[in-house]
C-alpha cells in the first residue's frame, strides 16, 4: 500500500478518517450504539456532520469500520498448544482493553443490529480456535471458550462491580487454565452410552 505523501490531500483524508474513528469509538463506548449520533461523532471529531457521511454514510458503517479497527486476538498455535495462546491473549486484555474493543462490548449488549456485527466481527476468531482443537465437536468448543472470554471481559471491563474487576490478571489465568486445557484438549468426555458398553455404573 502506497503511503499518502505529508500534506497531501490523501494524507488529510486519512487523518481525518482517522480522527472520526477514534471519535466513534469514544462515542459508542460511552453511550452505546443506540444513543450514538453522527453529529455527536463529528463534533468529537472537529469535523462537519457531512464529512463523516461522505467518509462512511451511515452510522451502521461507522460501527462496523470502528470493530474493524479494533485490535483482534490471533490463535495460530498448533493442537495442544492452543490453550496457552488464548491465554496470553486474555492476558493482555486483562490489563489494558483498547476503548475501541470496548466500545463493541457496550454496544453489543444494547443493541441487536450491534450484536449481529460484533458476532459477525468475532467469526473469524472462533473459526481460529475450532482449527487449533482436534475434536469433533470443535465449533461448539470454541464458541464455549468465546463466551467465557466475553463474559470474563464484560465484568473486568464494563461491571466492574464484582471480584473479576479487582483480580489480578495473572490469578484470573492461573483460574481460567484448566478450563482451555480441557476445552481444547483432543479427549471427549465418556457419555452415558459409552459407560453402559464399558460396563460402568452411571
Amino acid at each position: 500500500m502506497t503511503t499518502p505523501r505529508p500534506g497531501s490531500r490523501a494524507e488529510q483524508a486519512r487523518l481525518s478518517e482517522a480522527r472520526i474513528l477514534n471519535a466513534a469509538a469514544s462515542a459508542f463506548f460511552a453511550d452505546g450504539y443506540e444513543r450514538t449520533t453522527i453529529r455527536a461523532v463529528a463534533s468529537a471529531a472537529g469535523v462537519e456532520s457531512g464529512l463523516v457521511m461522505h467518509y462512511f454514510g451511515s452510522k451502521q458503517e461507522l460501527f462496523r469500520r470502528v470493530l474493524e479497527a479494533a485490535p483482534a486476538p490471533e490463535v495460530t498455535a498448533v493442537p495442544g498448544q492452543a490453550a496457552e495462546q488464548i491465554l496470553a491473549n486474555l492476558a493482555d486484555r486483562l490489563t489494558d482493553e483498547p476503548v475501541a474493543s470496548l466500545s463493541m462490548l457496550r454496544s453489543m449488549l444494547t443493541n441487536p443490529e450491534a450484536a449481529d456485527a460484533v458476532d459477525t466481527a468475532t467469526a473469524r476468531y472462533r473459526a481460529q480456535i475450532a482449527h487449533a482443537i482436534p475434536a469433533a465437536d470443535a465449533d461448539l468448543r470454541a464458541a464455549l471458550i468465546s463466551a467465557v472470554i466475553l463474559g470474563v471481559m464484560v465484568s473486568r471491563h464494563l461491571v466492574k462491580s464484582d471480584e473479576v474487576a479487582d483480580a489480578d490478571p495473572e490469578h484470573i489465568i492461573r483460574l481460567l487454565r484448566p478450563c482451555m486445557d480441557s476445552l481444547t484438549a483432543a479427549r471427549a468426555a465418556l457419555s452415558g452410552s459409552t459407560r453402559e458398553e464399558s460396563g460402568q455404573d452411571i
